[in-house]
């Protein structure tokens, strides 16, 4: 089997998008699962949700464009939304580790800012949910599409 051209990488922020959520919400290897109240009611958040300003979207996106610049990754698309991130990468690396090094990454630069105008105890600790969606580009229409979606189909309804 081929390298992949692209993985199309997405995460949610912390607390947004939890299990058992109304607009239901995907388990690994078994996928998209339906709302379920009682599930969503015993979660329990250590911090209040993340909700990403205009601000902190763009930190994020500058800090993605600058580690692929780095890493000599191609970045084919990305679309920072207020509670989650679509990313569309080439990389020779697993995508788990690809989007791992993006949150750490921007979960750096994201506190960094936050010291600058606020205090220590103020500063919040999660960013981002655990893990999130790695899929496999391996041919020039599902990366074009994925390219397509992450550009302009966000604010589409579904």
């Amino acid at each position: 089997m081929s390298e992949p051209l692209a993985f199309f990488l997405t995460w949610t922020t912390y607390g947004t998008w939890l299990r058992g959520d109304e607009r239901g919400w995907v388990e690994e290897k078994k996928g998209h699962q339906p709302p379920d109240e009682v599930f969503h009611k015993h979660q329990r958040l250590l911090e209040m949700p993340c909700v990403l300003d205009s601000m902190l979207r763009q930190i994020v996106e500058q800090t993605i464009r600058d580690h692929c610049r780095i890493r000599g990754w191609e970045l084919f698309a990305f679309n920072c939304r207020t509670n989650h991130v679509h990313v569309v990468v080439a990389a020779f690396l697993n995508p788990d580790d690809v989007m791992g090094q993006f949150k750490s990454w921007c979960t750096r630069r994201l506190k960094e800012q936050q010291m600058r105008s606020a205090t220590v105890s103020d500063v919040r600790q999660h960013w981002w949910t655990e893990g999130g969606s790695t899929r496999y580009l391996n041919d020039e229409a599902s990366l074009e599409a994925a390219v397509l979606y992450v550009k302009e189909a966000q604010d589409r309804p579904h």
